[in-house]
């Protein structure tokens, strides 16, 4: 979308452990100051490289395995459902997998839709290595080609960046759902420097040495301005307590977006959300073109209690 990082908020690797983010902060201050070079190396390669998760989801139902190419990665995808079906395509975000949408790619076959979900470059059985922003939006490209077109993309974190900068390249999406999709590159390198304590001119070489490689200057990935010109209907959910992508950034990118829908959840974080039956329920039936969607999940009852 308009805006979007090359990741969402980078957590500490789930294999070091929290305990060892002090160190980490304490190495990077030190390797700024003594050697700025190699913290930047360092520093660029936590920063592109995705962590594993430690279980793997089971997949959403029997599915047709295939291989896509996309750029240097080869892409792992599933699709089932109707094959005349209007389709959905399902893009998870950093450091998942694509059956990580399988509550959801459950809701839509039910549906009668077309399925298609897929493991990001550098994530599951697309491989490994470094990876960025505009890696999943070329995925994104290559599977309208091979599999589209698709009536509906839905995207969460940094999957539902990577479809917005798609739609602004005119990719021919007839819908979009974000899901706790980030607003800004340049903010989410604030938070990653503070998180391993890099300091101002290490992360700004890590920046340019990450705009020299793929092309794109973090400020116009920033552009949420863009948006005003992607006219197809909407829907971001986010929840009020997400840790890694706080909620106003879907109140901001939302309301650049002419055709666009804001829902909020309640205690859901950043990956229940995809699990959550209600909101799984409310984004199915906006993909079926229901328009009579609620604005914040648990509904409150009516009247509402006094707090």
């Amino acid at each position: 979308m308009s805006s979007i990082a090359l990741h969402p908020p980078l957590r500490v690797r789930r294999a070091a452990g929290p305990s060892l983010a002090p160190v980490l902060r304490h190495y990077f201050r030190f390797a700024s100051r003594v050697a700025p070079e190699l913290a930047r190396r360092q520093a660029e390669r936590l920063f592109t490289t995705p962590p594993r998760p430690r279980s793997v989801a089971p997949a959403a139902s029997p599915a047709r395995r295939e291989t896509v190419s996309a750029g240097r990665h080869d892409l792992a995808v599933w699709s089932a459902g109707p094959a005349g079906a209007p389709a959905v395509l399902l893009a998870h975000g950093w450091g998942g997998r694509g059956a990580q949408m399988g509550t959801l790619a459950t809701s839509l076959l039910a549906a009668g839709r077309r399925v298609v979900w897929f493991d990001q470059p550098g994530h599951g059985d697309s491989g490994h290595g470094r990876v960025g922003l505009p890696d999943f939006v070329q995925a994104l490209h290559a599977l309208v080609a091979t599999h589209g077109p698709f009536y509906t993309a839905v995207g969460h974190s940094l999957g539902g960046a990577a479809i917005g900068l798609a739609l602004r390249e005119r990719a021919d999406f007839g819908r979009a759902v974000f899901i706790g999709a980030p607003a800004s590159m340049r903010e989410h390198t604030l938070r990653f420097s503070a998180l391993i304590g890099i300091s101002p001119r290490v992360r700004e070489a890590m920046r340019r040495r990450i705009e020299h490689r793929y092309n794109v200057r973090f400020d116009d990935i920033d552009r949420i301005d863009a948006l005003g010109d992607v006219n197809v209907p909407a829907l971001f959910v986010h929840d009020v307590d997400d840790a890694q992508v706080p909620f106003e950034h879907a109140l901001r990118l939302s309301a650049a977006m002419p055709q666009a829908r804001l829902l909020r959840t309640w205690g859901l974080g950043h990956n229940r959300v995809l699990k959550d039956a209600a909101t799984v329920a409310a984004v199915t039936h906006f993909i079926c073109g229901d328009e009579a969607l609620p604005e914040v999940l648990p509904a409150l009852p009516q009247p509402a209690p006094i707090y």
